[in-house]
């Protein structure tokens, strides 16, 4: 499959919302063509979407991941142009392109007794895709913020950015599970298991753990070895999460280290595995805002959020890139 679908001047401008007086974010953000506008541009960041939930289903999960882009897109290219945002800094890459493998994941029969191993084969080919394209980013001296789909899409980020840069690099991961399941057939659970396996992640940081939906065998796992380090949700009071949060940074922050905010961490956020226990969304906005700030945050990546309707997924999307672009210092 081709990897990227790039978007037309048209198509973004069918999305925003002009009003007189006003200037939006879309009206001055950069619209890539192909992927030689990596080099062409002096856009810092760069921003592309994966629309798909294959590896959410490849994970017994509920669908719907795949929406989340769409509503972000929108939601972002409608957000004021201010002293505090700016267009120029964008690049829109466009979105990995997932059409082929969500038809296919759609056409595998649910009885089929192979059915998430076929959902796993379709993954690799995502990894493949996500892969390479964040290594050109990377690699063009620009920053990846990464919308969308399941967090198998983690594996891609690390294989991607640890390639441009020549070595494994560390995660910091904002998230209510370790998503560090068995090496078997590909899929949201499994993406760090497998970067740690192939040499392309060293240290693992995990924040906002629930010690309900973490089985025993990676809680043996991650005490036993120094290349984990994890906090408990329920083991941080409110005040505490900052300093907690500071603390699982450091563990990360002395060399290059990729960002991940599955939004199943937030409470009652629409996502795969929705629940009404996690942070509230300001808590991971600060936390983002945090992150940020270190010269070693190498990428940026927001999944498992879905859009449902009844909550401005979008909008609640748009924020926490919004605040990560304002706050960062060394793109």
């Amino acid at each position: 499959m081709s990897q990227l679908r790039f978007y037309s001047e048209k198509q973004i401008q069918k999305m925003i919302s002009p009003r007189p007086g006003e200037v939006k974010l879309g009206e001055r953000i950069r619209i890539a063509s192909g992927l030689e506008d990596l080099e062409k541009t002096d856009a810092q960041f760069v921003i592309f979407g994966i629309p798909e939930d294959v590896g959410v289903r490849a994970n017994y999960g509920k669908p719907g991941t795949s929406n989340a882009w769409e509503d972000f897109l929108k939601a972002f290219l409608n957000v004021q142009e201010n002293k505090y945002n700016s267009g120029g800094k964008i690049l829109l890459l466009g979105e990995i392109n997932t059409s082929e493998v969500m038809q296919k994941a759609g056409n595998i029969d649910v009885s089929d007794p192979n059915y998430v191993k076929k959902l796993g084969d379709l993954v690799e080919q995502l990894d493949s895709a996500v892969s390479e394209v964040v290594k050109k980013v990377i690699s063009a001296g620009k920053f990846p913020v990464i919308i969308g789909g399941g967090h198998n899409n983690a594996y891609g980020n690390l294989k991607g950015a640890s390639e441009a840069f020549g070595h494994p690099i560390n995660v910091l991961n904002i998230d209510a599970h370790t998503d560090l399941r068995k090496l078997e057939h590909r899929h949201s659970g499994n993406g760090f298991s497998y970067a740690l396996k192939n040499g392309f992640l060293e240290k693992y940081s995990v924040f906002g753990l629930q010690r309900n939906y973490t089985p025993q065998y990676i809680f043996n796992d991650m005490d036993a070895s120094e290349a984990f380090h994890y906090s408990l949700l329920e083991e941080l009071l409110q005040e505490q999460r900052t300093a907690a949060f500071r603390d699982n940074l450091d563990f990360v922050r002395e060399q290059k280290f990729g960002l991940e905010l599955d939004c199943d961490a937030i409470a009652n956020f629409p996502s795969s595995a929705v629940s009404p226990s996690g942070l509230t969304l300001d808590e991971a906005r600060e936390l983002i805002r945090e992150a940020t700030k270190e010269k070693n945050c190498c990428y940026l990546h927001i999944c498992e959020a879905v859009a449902n309707g009844a909550f401005p997924t979008g909008k609640a999307l748009s924020f926490l890139v919004t605040d990560f672009i304002k706050e960062r210092k060394y793109a």
